[in-house]
């Protein structure tokens, strides 16, 4: 009674908790926050210092006793307590300017195709300990689907790549459900290690995640664009230990990311085995959909085309098409009833 008394001062929210960025989208005012999740956290006091972007400034440059860490680890929760409070962080930035001083909003959450149960779980636990006082568990793919615009509850068959940070998950979604899937772990963060690594390799480089991130949003490609594309790249030489510089190409960085792009490829290809062929001729109609952050990847779509011989388009702003879907699901209870995972919306 009291938590529905209390949820009638508070802002529904739908979350996309991604292994990357966590990005929040407010009922009736859209996105209203993208930050990084990353939480950086006293270890001698056990406190959180700095949650999202002043966390992820923060990377690499922390005294012993900070520590930066990312709670989520392929999109499931790896550390309870601080996903808890990076959640209680968010819920309570939004309801700043609210009368409320016990916020409790109902939320919706995106979670990965893999989830096990206890997983999910952990995510249901995290929502409420922050605050909600209802928690949806929706599937991200699902949830990118309609965020995408593609008619989830019709009877034609819609196929969506959702590369994230953490992992890639390949959907068929027809009738308000996923027909055939396939869940990797390679992702954003996987083709950033692979450039960390290639700079290791070849150049005798240790470079940070944050320079590697860069040079793959600048430079990388999964096919020859035709203009080169140059930057510098900077780092400790390990021949002496001291800093470097160096300069890469698009072809460098394609080499790098050569294998990450044709794992992609391969087991979009492989979902397409396993689909009925009504929907594979739905899916030859239609075309493929690419949402998230890996989505940005230069060339990615003409490559992924031109392996499957289907029509390939890139969602309008893919980084929030998770979220805008599991927003809009905020608004259409019959939907979200009949696509939520099972033993979620629990009243407490």
């Amino acid at each position: 009674m009291l938590n529905r008394f209390l949820g009638q001062f508070s802002k529904d929210v739908a979350i996309d908790l991604g292994t990357s960025n966590t990005r929040v989208f407010v009922k009736d005012r859209g996105i209203v926050m993208h930050e990084p999740s990353i939480v950086a956290v006293n270890t001698r006091t056990n406190h959180i210092l700095a949650v999202g972007t002043s966390a992820k400034d923060m990377l690499g440059k922390t005294p012993p006793h900070i520590v930066t860490t990312r709670p989520l680890v392929k999109g499931v929760i790896s550390d309870f307590e601080v996903t808890e409070k990076m959640l209680k962080y968010f819920v309570d930035k939004i309801h700043e300017d609210t009368f409320t001083l016990v916020p409790r909003p109902r939320m919706i959450m995106s979670v990965p195709l893999e989830i096990t149960e206890v997983e999910r779980k952990a995510v249901e636990d995290a929502a409420l300990s922050a605050g909600a006082r209802e928690a949806f568990l929706v599937e991200a793919p699902l949830a990118a689907a309609i965020g995408c615009g593609l008619p989830v509850e019709d009877s034609v068959g819609s196929m969506i790549v959702d590369i994230g940070g953490g992992t890639t998950e390949i959907a068929v979604v027809a009738l308000g459900g996923i027909v055939t899937w396939k869940s990797l772990t390679v992702a954003g963060d996987e083709m950033t290690k692979s450039i960390m690594q290639y700079a290791r390799d070849v150049f005798n480089l240790l470079v940070g995640e944050r320079v590697a991130e860069e040079v793959k949003w600048r430079v990388g490609s999964s096919l020859d664009m035709g203009a080169p594309v140059e930057m510098e790249m900077r780092g400790r030489y390990l021949i002496n230990g001291l800093p470097k510089q160096v300069i890469v190409n698009d072809g460098q960085i394609r080499e790098a990311l050569y294998r990450s792009v044709q794992m992609i490829v391969e087991n979009i290809k492989a979902t397409i085995e396993m689909t009925p062929p009504e929907i594979v001729a739905d899916i030859y109609e239609r075309g493929i959909v690419l949402s998230g952050g890996g989505a940005l990847l230069r060339g990615l779509d003409k490559t992924i085309a031109r392996e499957t011989d289907i029509p390939v388009r890139i969602a309008e702003d893919p980084l929030t098409a998770t979220v805008r879907g599991a927003g809009a699901l905020l608004t259409h209870e019959n939907l979200l009833k009949d696509i939520s995972l099972p033993g979620t919306g629990i009243d407490n």
